[in-house]
């Protein structure tokens, strides 16, 4: 049994629809699996049971990413394509049997439950899943102390409008962590900080990766691939992020996770999972996004009106809501 899956091109909407994949690889133990997605994402399914083949797709003008996938995969015929990009590729290749993802178009629901309708179970969302080998592990056994708490931090973002400035992060962990002050409300003293983001976005995270002593932080900014920030995650206390697909990849890890929001929608993009809560700016969506000169190319952030205190008294909530599920 073959089956081709053809995912979403950013990794944030990779993982929220990776319980589909996860879904057919537990259903489906004998089948082989051929996925094609935006080169971004590509990285997260290296490690995915059955994978067959893995296809970067690279936006080409006029569509011709489609017409280059299509080269690709018409020569097999597959028991099912699995189709979230709306492409031309399920009717244009052999096949069994397709599953296309519905028009979202109208529909006020978080996306697991909209990617989850391409297999019929959105009254069963299908939760958000990360596959890591054993070298993704190893590594990260590398990377991250055994016997000391970890706060991850992803204070960047794919926009410059979701970013929380930096120096706010700097307050925030520091007073999560006492790395730096002295505070009671500390809810992870001594905690080590792990900054993670693309290698693209190194000047973003600079200003916090410099904000704490050497021997306390985790570099992990572009410096490694996606199963291996996912095994680190795995081993880490304490997320807090923008809006991000390493805010998803956290989720999915399982980690605490506190995602900030402004102008993108909760609703939607809120991290999935009972261990992730998320906290936005006072300034609605519509405010955000839709005042008078607004141009999302070159707006800078729009995070402003999100407060350290927000974002601590979300973190520490969170903690002791984790804590109390623990007794």
């Amino acid at each position: 049994m073959r089956i081709l899956y053809v995912g979403p091109n950013r990794i944030g909407d990779a993982v929220l629809s990776s319980g589909l994949l996860n879904f057919l690889c537990r259903n489906y133990p004998e089948a082989r699996f051929t996925v094609a997605c935006g080169a971004p994402a590509a990285p997260l399914f290296e490690a995915l049971p059955g994978l067959e083949r893995l296809i970067p797709v690279h936006k080409k003008p006029r569509g011709g990413h489609w017409l280059k996938l299509w080269r690709d995969v018409v020569g097999q015929r597959w028991s099912l394509v699995v189709d979230l990009r709306r492409s031309p590729i399920p009717w244009t290749v052999w096949n069994t049997r397709r599953a296309i993802a519905p028009s979202s178009s109208g529909r006020e629901e978080h996306a697991v439950v909209s990617f989850s309708r391409t297999l019929g179970l959105s009254e069963s969302p299908l939760i958000p899943h990360l596959w890591m080998g054993e070298k993704h592990h190893a590594a990260a056994a590398k990377l991250m102390p055994k016997d000391v708490p970890v706060v991850a931090v992803a204070p960047t973002a794919n926009w410059k409008g979701k970013i929380w400035p930096a120096e706010r992060f700097v307050k925030a962990i520091r007073r999560l962590t006492v790395v730096g002050n002295t505070s009671a409300e500390a809810i992870l003293p001594g905690a080590m900080v792990a900054v993670l983001g693309a290698g693209s976005e190194r000047a973003a995270a600079t200003p916090v990766l410099k904000a704490f002593p050497a021997d306390r932080v985790i570099d992990l900014v572009g410096t490694q691939d996606l199963p291996t920030i996912g095994a680190c995650l795995t081993q880490s206390s304490l997320f807090v992020g923008n809006d991000s697909g390493l805010m998803h990849m956290s989720a999915a890890a399982g980690v605490p996770t506190v995602g900030l929001f402004g102008p993108s929608r909760p609703e939607r993009y809120a991290p999935w999972g009972s261990r992730a809560t998320w906290v936005t700016t006072t300034k609605p969506f519509s405010e955000l996004v839709g005042g008078t000169g607004y141009d999302h190319r070159t707006t800078d952030t729009l995070m402003d009106s999100l407060s350290v205190d927000d974002v601590v008294r979300a973190s520490t909530t969170l903690w002791q809501r984790m804590g109390e599920e623990k007794k």
